[in-house]
């Protein structure tokens, strides 16, 4: 039941986040979804910063992982909501703004990882 809750307030915590970012900085005038990519890849960072440094020296406990990488990164991360975006621009017959959104949210999302995963090994 902990890591339940442990998660759940994480998870809270980050959908909140989510939602302010993209209430600051999603455009409505022409579409381009800011907020949700800055969520996943700023997630993709944290995340990559908080298992590597999981990883390393085991100075974070199973239920700080639970708190802040499944519940926090899961909330402030979204895959949902950018399927649902290039549905949008399919839909609209936008196919650059549909592959540019795509290939950078994932090219840019493994290097947040992956660069959060070095950073973790400066700590």
């Amino acid at each position: 039941m902990k890591n339940i809750l442990l998660v759940f307030i994480g998870g809270g915590f980050g959908s909140v986040m989510r939602y302010l970012l993209g209430k600051f900085l999603n455009n409505s005038e022409n579409g381009i979804p800011y907020g949700t990519f800055a969520a996943n890849i700023l997630g993709s960072l944290l995340i990559g910063i908080i298992l590597g440094i999981a990883l390393k020296n085991n100075t974070l406990t199973q239920n700080h992982t639970l708190l802040l990488a499944t519940g926090f990164c899961g909330g402030f991360t979204t895959f949902s909501t950018f399927a649902y975006e290039n549905h949008v621009f399919l839909k609209a017959g936008d196919f650059t703004s549909f592959a540019i959104y795509t290939i950078s949210s994932f090219v840019m999302g493994f290097l947040a990882v992956f660069g959060g995963m070095y950073l973790a090994k400066s700590f």
